[in-house]
């Protein structure tokens, strides 16, 4: 499992170090209002279901394997190899984004993306807070735009995967879920996030 710190303080801007030793942002992201530095801590892509059956029967088995470098993403289809990607009853919500300072915090594991299921975790952005939003993201390849549709409610799998009471502790911060809106590449590391059209009032 990759090795992953999750707090909820404040952090440094991420960015990218250039030849001069200075920080600089991703590939210019185009056009969009909000724009701020995030970091993609992991990106998950799973072929399968992993939480079948009751969460009392115990933790499935949730291979390593499934946290990546990078994400291929597909205009209407989700991500490529994902087990949302092009099925009819999710293409308006084949991309899941979470924050990381909405994860509880347990011991002795550190949470996430093998034990939440979302494919993205962001730090430094409340992605929950965007619902009904057009927003991008650019690890540096060029933006993904992402139609932000609705919340990804934690499900009971969250006390047995985090441990107690995390189902009712990600009430309102279990993430969200996006339809994505262009190709293009997400990857670990320094992001720009956007938005390209404000949710509703």
């Amino acid at each position: 499992m990759a090795d992953v710190r999750l707090t909820t303080s404040s952090c440094p801007v991420p960015g990218v170090v250039d030849d001069l030793g200075e920080a600089r942002a991703p590939r210019s992201a185009g056009r969009g209002r909000g724009v701020s530095h995030v970091e993609i801590l992991q990106l998950l892509v799973s072929p399968v279901h992993r939480f079948a059956g009751r969460p009392g029967e115990g933790l499935p088995e949730l291979p390593g394997d499934e946290l990546v470098p990078a994400a291929e993403v597909r205009a209407g289809l989700g991500i490529v190899g994902d087990r949302y990607f092009n099925h009819p009853a999710h293409r308006n919500a084949s991309i899941t984004l979470m924050a990381a300072e909405r994860i509880p915090p347990y011991e002795p594991h550190e949470g996430d993306l093998l034990r939440t299921r979302r494919n993205v975790l962001l730090r430094g952005v409340d992605i929950d807070a965007y619902i009904g939003a057009t927003v991008f993201l650019d690890s540096g390849t060029g933006p993904v735009d992402l139609a932000v549709r609705g919340a990804a409610r934690p499900c009971a799998w969250m006390d047995t995967t985090l441990g107690p009471g995390a189902q009712r502790a990600l009430r309102g911060g279990g993430g969200v879920r996006c339809r994505p809106l262009t190709d293009g590449t997400l990857t670990v590391g320094p992001a720009v996030f956007g938005v390209r059209e404000p949710g509703p009032a």
